[in-house]
């Protein structure tokens, strides 16, 4: 994921290595080194056994457990930084047995999604309680991980990192945009990212401003459905799914844009957001954005400060919001200029990196 290898690359006092299941998009991700563990041809089995049968988190196999213990001792590992709480459970095993401290990161749909289970709850517990550190993206998270179990103490806000150089601040006309609103929206398509309630919110906007347009950049399940509600809605020439584009790209977009949309929302399976990438991004270009009060997003967006925040699942309100901020140049202007400061001050890539490390170090010497 492209957050997690900017940061691992944003590291200098500190040398990360790799482990994986696979690699995959090499190009789109140079790095060096990996080590590759596979799955055993048994995998699928091992799973069904623990999940299907026994309704419990698969646990890794005693082959797989030599298998990482001998890479990181090959590689005199210091530290094992897990990515991702579920994927921390799999590999309990291997955090009982190694002598040196672990530390799991949660990044939203892993403090949630499968915790109405009692045996996988009781599971992360177990692991929260063997792991020496959690980092967590938002205090949103930091609280639901506190309710899963664990010790408030081993708690630190990691906040997600931008590469400010990369999305330099750009003013945009707002004056100029009331002939021709461009909306954008960037993400997966994915059931907490809240893209049917922008496309009812943007029909809206298109009864008193006919020439507006929404781009709706990424790749997911939903695509389907969410090109089936456009054609419901008769949005199919006002609204483009440009599916999976390269950042550069994706920046280009935000350049071209007036408003930026994140309306999420908790999914059905408890699903919730950290504080999502896209959103940091578009800020930090100089995009207002508007959002709901949902997950961590209130931790970067102060509402009619930083943006604007309507309730989740609402799309008449987050219609209005953007029909009252069009007539208000002014306004826009303030809140895009305000959360490109946010993000300056606390998502600045190289100042979270340099956070990581330190709390690396703290961990390594134990």
């Amino acid at each position: 994921m492209l957050h997690i290898y900017r940061q691992i690359t944003a590291l200098e006092r500190c040398r990360p290595v790799v482990i994986a299941q696979k690699r995959e998009q090499a190009g789109r991700y140079p790095f060096d080194p990996i080590y590759i563990a596979p799955k055993p041809a048994t995998h699928f089995l091992r799973r069904f056994w623990f999940r299907q049968l026994r309704d419990v988190p698969w646990q890794i196999s005693d082959r797989e457990l030599r298998m990482l213990q001998s890479i990181l001792s090959k590689i005199d590992a210091r530290l094992l930084h897990i990515y991702f709480g579920q994927i921390a459970v799999h590999l309990l095993p291997l955090i009982r047995s190694w002598k040196k401290s672990s530390i799991v990161s949660f990044h939203g749909a892993d403090v949630t999604v499968d915790m109405n289970k009692p045996a996988y709850r009781e599971t992360t517990r177990q692991m929260l309680g063997a792991v020496k550190l959690v980092l967590v993206r938002s205090e949103s998270l930091r609280r639901a991980v506190i309710h899963l179990g664990c010790d408030e103490r081993k708690i630190e806000i990691q906040r997600t990192g931008i590469p400010l150089n990369e999305f330099p601040f750009r003013e945009r006309n707002f004056v100029a945009a009331a002939t021709e609103w461009r909306f954008v929206q960037a993400g997966r398509l994915i059931e907490k990212k809240g893209l049917p309630v922008t496309l009812r919110a943007f029909a809206l906007f298109l009864r008193q401003y006919p020439n507006a347009n929404l781009t709706i950049a990424g790749e997911g399940p939903l695509l389907g459905q969410l090109q089936n509600l456009a054609g419901e809605l008769n949005l199919n020439d006002r609204v483009s799914f440009t599916g999976f584009i390269s950042q550069e790209q994706l920046r280009e977009i935000y350049y071209a844009s007036h408003i930026f949309l994140h309306p999420s929302q908790k999914g059905h399976d408890g699903n919730q957001e950290g504080i999502p990438n896209s959103m940091l991004e578009a800020m930090a270009s100089g995009l207002p954005v508007f959002a709901t009060h949902h997950g961590g997003i209130p931790e970067a967006i102060q509402n009619a400060i930083s943006g604007v925040l309507v309730p989740e699942g609402d799309h008449e309100k987050l219609a209005a919001a953007l029909l009252d901020a069009a007539q208000d140049p002014g306004f826009l202007s303030r809140i895009a200029l305000n959360g490109a400061e946010i993000v300056r001050k606390n998502f600045d890539l190289r100042a979270q990196a340099q956070r990581l490390e330190e709390i690396y170090l703290r961990a390594i010497r134990g």
